[in-house]
């Protein structure tokens, strides 16, 4: 249990003593109050714009750090040119994330159609922890079953995959890997709470295919990109200012364009290092999650899930700011509440008592406070199952350490952002002379795109930071972009297939 310092002159919450028994309730809210505005200002004392820009720096150090050593961030793909917006055609397209599998057949029209992507049909499948726990190729049949769900219910899909040619798929893929080429690589890690592990240093490709084939489906894989990298593509297909994208959903991730100049030749692996005579610039897939260890600051509930986590320090950017965790670390500050200041009459709902239980969705729920036909303390009782309604203490208690969480992830998300433009800023003078008065930035996640304001109080922030920052950059576009990576898998797709 993290242990806050109570005051000086709170009674005892466990005093056995009858005569005090009145006094127990404003004596639980006067702990709880005390609790709620210390984690109000331990979440938001770094928060100020200038605190911000002085992290973004601390950022941009890093980021330059790891362009010219490490095996684990600044990955650069196989991607070297943006989509012009002319390749065409139809394929299969999978987006495996941190909890959701998006099996899709995309149709490539061209950025001069009125619609440039459409996705023909789309099956959405939750990972779990179920499927999390899924060991061998396990997990690998689960997604080849997934697809053959998807390609059942298109009738021109599955003609094609029992003719001879071939149906091309295109992977987004949401867990670092050692790309070998736009068609193979090899897995880093998982994280996320995922136990294929044993797969640690096989070939990406050679997994999918292989469980696609055990269940006779024609299909031929194309192109493999990182989930991140596959927003910038399906952006830049219809808008040519992008050049970076970000995913915000249960974790974090960035890719951005860069000069192949701005990377160390050991970046490139086993690969010959592209000439710079033939080839400008790289799709550079950042893993932005796992920045910021030493320039984030933290809080006891951080440092508490951290501790706990599959792998502490792997991930501290995300594990601040994702949606998975802005759910974990409320759910510890309650855990804590219940114990010593009486939340929930110091009875913790059996619906909270498990680790990384606590959804995005119910904190949206609870920042938003918006029910057309139910109260918010209905809505609390019924989701965790409570006996009784919390109080309005309670309930104020609750959304203080909603809003506090959820402004910190805004914050630091933001110092992210502007430290990445920032850094194509630095590195990419042809940014000058393109003709565009912006940088769109694609953003895609459940995060980013559906908590209620996120996306529009990050642009107001960074907005700020770029006025103040003085650095004299471009204005940076957050532009939403629900199931850009998806739909990105497909363009790589088209693109490797006209030898982009």
């Amino acid at each position: 249990m993290i242990v806050v310092r109570q005051p000086p002159d709170a009674p005892h919450l466990h005093s056995t003593n009858a005569s005090v028994t009145e006094d127990v309730t404003p004596v639980y809210h006067t702990r709880m109050d005390h609790l709620g505005k210390q984690v109000q200002e331990l979440h938001e004392r770094h928060l100020r714009v200038e605190s911000l820009l002085a992290l973004s720096e601390k950022l941009q150090a890093e980021f330059k750090e790891r362009l010219q050593s490490g095996s684990q961030c600044m990955l650069p793909s196989h991607n070297y040119t943006l989509p012009n917006g002319k390749e065409h055609g139809t394929c299969l397209a999978l987006e495996v994330g941190g909890s959701t599998l998006r099996v899709a057949l995309i149709d490539l029209n061209g950025r001069a159609s009125t619609q440039p992507l459409r996705i023909r049909r789309i099956v959405a499948s939750t990972i779990d922890n179920r499927v999390r726990d899924l060991r061998g190729l396990a997990f690998f049949d689960w997604i080849a079953a997934k697809i053959r769900e998807m390609l059942l219910g298109d009738r021109e899909a599955r003609l094609r995959t029992q003719s001879s040619e071939p149906l091309p798929m295109g992977i987004a893929w949401a867990f670092p890997i050692d790309q070998t080429s736009i068609r193979s690589g090899n897995i880093i890690s998982m994280g996320k709470g995922f136990h294929c592990s044993t797969f640690k240093g096989s070939d990406l490709g050679d997994l999918i295919t292989e469980a696609c084939q055990r269940l006779n489906l024609n299909i031929r894989l194309d192109a493999i990109v990182n989930d991140s990298s596959a927003v910038v593509l399906s952006r830049a297909y219809v808008d040519p200012s992008t050049r970076l994208a970000v995913i915000l959903g249960t974790g974090l991730n960035a890719a951005v364009h860069l000069p192949v100049r701005c990377l160390d030749e050991s970046k490139f692996g086993a690969r010959r290092f592209p000439s710079t005579a033939k080839i400008n610039h790289v799709l550079v897939n950042t893993e932005l999650s796992m920045f910021g260890k030493n320039a984030l600051p933290t809080t006891p509930w951080d440092e508490d899930l951290n501790a706990r986590h599959i792998l502490p320090d792997y991930q501290p950017l995300e594990y601040l700011l994702a949606g998975k965790y802005m759910g974990e670390i409320v759910r510890l500050v309650l855990v804590e509440a219940t114990e010593t200041c009486g939340l929930f009459n110091g009875k913790l709902p059996p619906d909270l008592s498990v680790p990384f239980s606590l959804e995005t969705r119910i904190l949206a729920a609870i920042e938003a406070d918006f029910f057309p036909h139910l109260t918010l303390a209905r809505f609390l009782r019924e989701e965790w199952t409570l006996p009784g309604q919390p109080t309005p203490a309670e309930i104020s208690f609750i959304r203080q350490v909603v809003l506090a969480v959820s402004c910190r992830s805004q914050a630091y998300f933001t110092a992210a952002i502007h430290a990445l433009s920032n850094l194509l800023h630095d590195m990419d003078d042809s940014l000058l002379r393109n003709g565009l008065d912006h940088i769109s930035i694609g953003c895609d996640g459940s995060v980013i795109n559906k908590y209620p304001g996120y996306m529009q109080k990050c642009q107001l922030l960074l907005d700020e930071m770029v006025r103040i920052d003085g650095s004299g950059q471009k204005r940076v576009v957050l532009e939403g972009a629900g199931e850009s990576a998806v739909l990105g898998a497909g363009v790589a797709v088209a693109m490797a297939n006209a030898g982009a």
